[in-house]
């Protein structure tokens, strides 16, 4: 039998981040060979997984890396099962090393298979399960590339976002980063209205008018005001035609309640306004470009963009949370 020594054992932990008596224990059945130590290590992990793989996996941390000349970014979380193993110094070290190189890889499937230290990326998570002893995996992993790429980390390591913009300039960083934090805090789920597929918008409508009306029968019941039920969520429902029929409608009203036709000019604005503010309401939760923008509730997101360059434009955003 090997004589294993103190030193040996050190630096088998140093490698491996397990325990003293797991790593002198791995050294002794490997007869002192390091790489049949790391690999008895692995297989515990391996063990180790398949005992927790039923496990929820909701803490951990979420990492941000941009490249060198802002023009890609990777954002990803590093899983773990506790909070107490999430906070831990030597996981969230782990998490940063493997950012470092996650930035060559545009998917979690690449990543994954991506070289790290003596294995892949794969064979330190499953190493770690069992060096921790709690489901630990790469929960999401997400990319993006533009002219430029900011990123944001929320202060608690749980949401990572990135924002790209259709070119660099002085304050672009800033501008970036002000976006990814919108991001972050908003959770948009499109670019745009107009990203949204006939499929989805047809489903959500219909679960939001139940949902409004649903409400309104708890609300008579109490006699309270009923809530506005809207025919339409977006402005992707409301093309040229339903905009001119709601002005006609809007003027009819103004006709019958006798108001002069010479001051409908300063009414039907505000009302067409209301109308449309009525009836894109999943815009205003969805769209990234038309939320409210953090910093300024008097202006969206769009409004923000514009009032620093007319010409620019973002381009793409990407998102990822513990426990989503």
């Amino acid at each position: 039998m090997a004589d294993i020594k103190a030193a040996d054992v050190k630096k088998l932990r140093d490698m491996t981040g397990a325990g003293m008596m797991d790593c002198k224990k791995a050294l002794v059945e490997a007869n002192g060979d390091f790489d049949e130590a790391i690999a008895i290590l692995r297989k515990k992990g391996q063990k180790v997984a398949a005992k927790r793989a039923d496990r929820e996996s909701s803490e951990g941390v979420a990492v941000a890396r941009i490249n060198d000349d802002n023009s890609k970014g990777v954002v990803f979380t590093l899983n773990c099962e506790t909070d107490f193993v999430a906070k831990n110094e030597d996981f969230v070290n782990l998490a940063n090393k493997m950012a470092d190189i996650a930035l060559n890889y545009n998917t979690k499937e690449e990543f994954l298979a991506a070289p790290f230290e003596d294995g892949t990326i794969a064979d330190k998570v499953i190493e770690q399960t069992g060096v921790i002893g709690e489901k630990i995996e790469i929960g999401d992993f997400k990319s993006l590339e533009a002219p430029f790429v900011g990123s944001y980390v929320h202060a608690n390591n749980k949401i990572a976002a990135l924002a790209g913009l259709s070119k660099a300039f002085d304050k672009a960083g800033e501008v970036a980063r002000n976006i990814a934090m919108q991001v972050a805090a908003m959770k948009p789920l499109v670019l745009s209205y107009k990203d949204f597929t006939p499929e989805f918008l047809e489903a959500e409508t219909d679960a939001r008018i139940a949902a409004i009306e649903k409400d309104n029968i708890e609300l008579a019941r109490l006699g309270k005001t009923l809530k506005h039920v809207p025919k339409y969520i977006s402005k992707a429902q409301l093309p040229d035609e339903v905009i001119a029929q709601a002005k006609a409608d809007i003027e009819a009203e103004l006709k019958a309640q006798g108001k002069p036709e010479k001051i409908w000019d300063r009414i039907v604005p505000g009302k067409l306004q209301r109308f449309i503010d009525d009836n894109t309401t999943l815009d205003k939760e969805a769209c990234l470009l038309d939320q409210d923008y953090i910093k300024d509730g008097n202006m969206t997101v769009n409004d923000y963009i514009k009032s620093i360059d007319e010409d620019l434009e973002i381009t793409g955003f990407q998102r990822v949370a513990l426990g989503d």
